[in-house]
């Protein structure tokens, strides 16, 4: 822990990824508004301390299956997309109200897999998301859902925000979700799982620590961070996974 804080002092850049847990209750579906403000307070001292922050938030799906009283179970990739549609305006407008309590201007971006793919739509997005960072914005990224499909998306936001990361030229990425990190094995499931608090080369030993999401709202489970650590790793960002819901 001592080392991630001395990281995140001397970063200029810092991408955040908000988990969909720490957004949308699961026993009630309703937003924490509380988090929410909670955690924009800590964004603007952040800010005021000189860092540059992009958010690549999860949640429209959630928001937007709970307006549409969409079942959780079975839910179809046709409904996903619908959902992301009504969700992706009230997740933003949620993002743009709460930082505006701190004097912060909130930005959308959405991107498809081949934004980041693409050198030309590459170095677009590059230049948005850094001219927003220069004139004090926060973008609020996520994927675009509502046109992306199952076979090309990114499949969650943990890859979406090591890209992201990529992108910005970011010095740390930081996963919120509802987990303390890597675990041995799963903690929700095996009582003996131990908590891997550093990684400096992620191995097959280390791979074979993933597993999957036991999250109702989430897509991504321990793989996928994994895979974001090593697209990190590439780009000689530091990357931490914390748990969001820890005061």
């Amino acid at each position: 822990m001592k080392n991630l804080t001395e990281k995140l002092q001397k970063a200029s850049c810092i991408v955040i990824k908000i988990g969909s847990t720490l957004l949308v209750d699961k026993e009630t579906n309703k937003i924490r508004s509380e988090w929410i403000e909670t955690f924009c307070r800590d964004i603007a001292l952040l800010k005021s301390n000189g860092k540059r922050i992009v958010l690549v938030s999860s949640g429209s799906i959630a928001i937007g299956r709970e307006i549409l009283k969409l079942s959780s179970n079975l839910i179809k990739l046709e409904e996903k997309q619908a959902a992301a549609a009504v969700g992706q305006g009230q997740l933003v407008q949620l993002w743009t109200h709460y930082l505006a309590q701190y004097q912060i201007t909130a930005a959308q971006i959405l991107l498809a897999p081949e934004d980041t793919e693409t050198r030309r739509r590459h170095l677009n997005a590059r230049a948005t998301m850094k001219t927003l960072l220069s004139l004090g914005v926060v973008p609020v990224v996520n994927e675009n859902d509502t046109v992306t499909t199952y076979e090309i998306r990114f499949g969650d936001n943990d890859r979406l925000a090591s890209r992201v990361a990529q992108i910005s030229g970011a010095d740390c990425l930081i996963l919120l979700s509802d987990v303390d990190g890597l675990y041995s094995k799963n903690p929700k499931i095996y009582k003996n799982a131990k908590l891997i608090k550093e990684i400096k080369n992620i191995d097959s030993k280390i791979e074979n620590f993933s597993s999957k999401s036991t999250s109702e709202h989430g897509t991504g489970g321990m793989k996928t961070k994994i895979d974001a650590a090593k697209v990190c790793q590439l780009a000689g960002c530091h990357m931490a996974i914390s748990n969001g819901l820890i005061n």
